[in-house]
């Protein structure tokens, strides 16, 4: 089947829906004030510790190659670097920013009326909360890699207090994203116990982080260890990271610096695993087993197809370049303007437009209330590779409408997983959406997999299926050869190029023509030098390809060029034999005696115009024939062909 590119877009319905989008969150009421900007961004916060500790460099280890030679501060900002490059690219309309705290120097803002340095001492607000520019890349890059020339990462004498810290980024996120539907703070260190004994200051630090939670803001905390030192979290975050009593638990992980394993490479998988938070594609979606019972559940979309943004035109008359904003106008026949009041929604039916009021054309759309409606169960054998249409909906149960969801939703996984079964239902995503058919699949974590990416749990997946109007008949005719000795040197071939563990990892193969397309953006607005060519992961190792398997493939060349060479003298042979039947002298064939069209009898006739071929009839042929009926033959053909139809119809 072939299914539009832009359909990934817009899914279903027009007009009046609620606002959605799949790659971000919930329908908002529509009198919520900045409604889009609350569904559709996110903001970052890195609070990166510039601690003497954190400055340290790592020990020297006997395998030069696969040790640490960064310090934690230094690996914490080349991964901030890596990471608002990805935002750029990934996420464009979401903001990032840089928060040191215990510096020497400190820094808030330079706006007038704002709170000064003083207020938060030994912070430094490199770079304040906003959509990554240029000058923020070119800032942290030179910080990365020319070095600390301003003095900033000083570490100070005296204490920080994560009190000013927290309250610090509470104002940075009041100020800057305080209609966020998702605001997080980061925070790097390798201090589990900053205030050891003073429980004023702590009891301080944790109203700050209720304050945060309060204000929507979560804490993500990144640890770094060293050595057999473990991170205790129950010295000090234990009190300042707040989790979601409905959601499921995260657990922190540590970033260890040694033993064979960078630092960077570290905080860089666990940061890109928390990165893009959890945005529901909908969220407390009535969930009908049956009659009288029903469930809440949430769903996500974990693919979303990444594409170059488009382009826009841009004034460069001024001094700075401004965007320009194009309209449209609806014109008549004369060229008059058009107003929206003089004019209707119409669909073309039969060669004539029906036309439709607001309220008609919302009603000819309305099938019922969002809904996901079990019809039936069947064995998971039937359902057909084929049979997607769209990408797939990740469900989970949600407590908040319906409690005791997640119990009835794990009983149902249970069932389906251990009786090989899905289940069919009937699905509405949103109001004046377009109800589509889903097999509810159930699916199993894999298990004893060591991976540093977040991974979906156990749950159920929502798979689309294809109405009987989007299937397609295709006929041809495959004939399958038996297994020959060609066949068997392939499949030796296939077994010994086999990916890593027999799976394919998206992860590993970032798409190469849209790291490409932002590699150039990215140069020419931090006028850097143009790459000859990109990193493409995607491009065969041939070397190891060749290491592994070009013995099997020289004697598979060799057998498939004596198969093609017998085929070839067998196709001369035969040739040669019916050049030679070609010369011998062959009798003209009578030619049969045309039927009269008009003898043909009905079930022929209504044969023939079930195939479309009455209109192959000559218009004596037809006349002929309508004679025969009682008809009138007045008129051009097609009357003619229309009459013979008609009667055909009714008597036939």
């Amino acid at each position: 089947m072939a299914w539009k590119d832009n359909e990934d877009n817009r899914q279903d319905g027009d007009d009046g829906e609620e606002e959605l989008d799949e790659t971000v969150g919930t329908p908002l009421p529509p009198l919520l004030p900045n409604a889009n900007s609350l569904t559709r961004q996110d903001a970052v916060l890195f609070a990166i510790d510039v601690s003497s500790s954190m400055l340290q460099p790592p020990p020297s280890t006997e395998d030069k190659k696969k040790a640490d030679t960064d310090s934690a501060v230094a690996a914490a900002l080349k991964c901030a670097y890596q990471i608002m490059q990805q935002r750029i690219i990934a996420q464009p309309k979401d903001m990032m920013g840089i928060l040191l705290f215990g510096t020497e120097k400190s820094k808030f803002r330079d706006e007038p009326g704002s709170r000064s340095s003083s207020g938060y001492p030994h912070c430094y607000l490199l770079t304040d909360l906003d959509i990554p520019s240029a000058g923020d890349v070119k800032q942290l890059k030179a910080l990365v890699e020319e070095g600390d020339e301003e003095g900033i990462l000083v570490p100070s004498k005296e204490e920080v207090l994560m009190s000013n810290v927290l309250f610090c980024a509470n104002q940075v996120f009041t100020t800057n994203a305080a209609n966020f539907g998702s605001r997080r703070l980061f925070i790097i260190t390798d201090n589990d116990d900053p205030h050891s004994g003073d429980k004023t200051i702590k009891s301080s630090a944790a109203v700050r982080a209720k304050d945060l939670y309060d204000l929507g803001v979560v804490i993500e905390l990144f640890p770094v260890s060293r050595g057999d030192d473990k991170f205790d979290l129950t010295k000090f975050y234990d009190d300042i990271i707040y989790r979601d009593p409905g959601a499921e638990a995260d657990e922190v992980k540590s970033s260890k610096s040694g033993d064979s394993i960078t630092l960077l490479n570290s905080l860089i998988s666990n940061i890109n695993s928390k990165q893009t938070p959890k945005r529901s594609y909908f969220s407390n979606l009535p969930f009908e087993l049956a009659p009288g019972l029903t469930i809440g559940i949430k769903g996500y979309m974990p693919l979303h197809r990444q594409q170059p943004h488009r382009t826009c035109w841009v004034w460069v008359g001024g001094e700075k370049a401004q965007l320009a904003y194009s309209e449209t106008a609806k014109v008549d026949s004369t060229t008059r303007t058009v107003e929206k009041t003089e004019i209707k929604k119409a669909y073309k039916f039969g060669g004539e437009y029906i036309y439709f009021k607001p309220e008609e054309a919302a009603a000819l759309k309305d099938m019922g209330k969002k809904v996901l409606r079990v019809i039936g169960f069947k064995p998971r054998s039937q359902l057909p590779s084929w049979a997607s249409v769209k990408k797939s909906i990740f469900i989970f149960p949600s407590e908040e409408h319906f409690v005791g969801s997640t119990r009835v939703f794990s009983a149902l996984w249970q069932k389906l997983l251990k009786s090989q079964k899905i289940g069919i239902a009937w699905f509405i995503a949103r109001e004046n959406a377009n109800p589509i058919m889903v097999a509810i699949i159930p699916s199993r974590n894999p298990e004893n997999e060591p991976s540093s990416t977040q991974a979906f749990p156990d749950g159920l997946w929502l798979y689309p299926l294809p109405f009987a109007d989007d299937v397609r008949t295709v006929e041809f005719e495959a004939k399958r050869r038996p297994a020959d000795e060609v066949t068997d040197k392939m499949r030796e071939i296939v077994m010994n190029l086999q990916l890593p563990k027999a799976s394919y990892n998206p992860l590993k193969y970032p798409n190469p023509s849209l790291q490409w397309h932002y590699k150039i953006l990215q140069a020419m607005a931090l006028e850097e030098d143009v790459p000859d060519k990109l990193d493409d992961p995607t491009i065969p190792k041939y070397r190891q390809i060749d290491k592994r398997v070009g013995g099997y493939l020289a004697e598979l060349k060799e057998m498939v060029a004596e198969k093609a060479k017998v085929l070839m003298e067998t196709r001369a042979f035969k040739r040669e034999i019916e050049d030679y039947d070609d010369e011998r002298p062959s009798k003209r064939a009578k030619p049969a005696a045309k039927k009269p069209s008009g003898h043909m009898n009905n079930a022929q006739l209504k044969l023939a115009m079930e195939q479309d071929t009455l209109k192959k009839l000559t218009v004596a042929e037809l006349k002929e024939i309508l004679v025969s009926k009682g008809l009138s033959t007045a008129g051009k053909k097609a009357e003619l062909l229309e009459k013979l139809e008609h009667w055909l119809e009714e008597n036939a």
